[in-house]
């Protein structure tokens, strides 16, 4: 009786392909989602509205005025006096420092303007307004 020949049992092969689109896939999945989380230290306010605003993606300080005109830098309550030398220590280290100054729509007109006149005696030169981009008439 002839035998037959035993067949070798190759070990399973290692699909490289679809790992590589599932590592690509994720790589994507976390640049996107890091992406949409640049602005989480902020005060939640009602932004005023406007049509033809620009998105500016980096500023130095991001100040936030509310409606009782209390100052906020980032997420942490600040007076004007300390808020002012800290603007100008850093426009004086970085030339293309820039504060965006977030005020409430119903905060008033003149606590804005005291702000920014403030920082530009302190030599700060370069401001943003941050506004919603939604619809201007809600």
């Amino acid at each position: 009786m002839r035998r037959r020949p035993r067949k070798k049992s190759l070990p399973p092969q290692l699909m490289l392909s679809p790992m590589i689109d599932m590592i690509f896939l994720l790589l994507v999945f976390f640049i996107v989602s890091t992406m949409y989380m640049s602005e989480v230290k902020t005060i939640p306010i009602r932004l005023p509205a406007a049509q033809n605003s620009e998105t500016v993606s980096k500023s130095s300080f991001s100040v936030t005025v509310k409606k009782d005109g209390d100052l906020y830098l980032e997420d942490k309550k600040v007076d004007l006096p300390w808020l002012v030398a800290e603007a100008a220590a850093e426009s004086k280290r970085d030339a293309a420092f820039s504060v965006i100054i977030r005020a409430d729509g119903d905060a008033a007109y003149k606590r804005v303007i005291e702000l920014m006149d403030k920082l530009k005696g302190a030599g700060v030169t370069r401001f943003g307004l941050a506004t919603d981009t939604g619809d201007a008439n809600d």
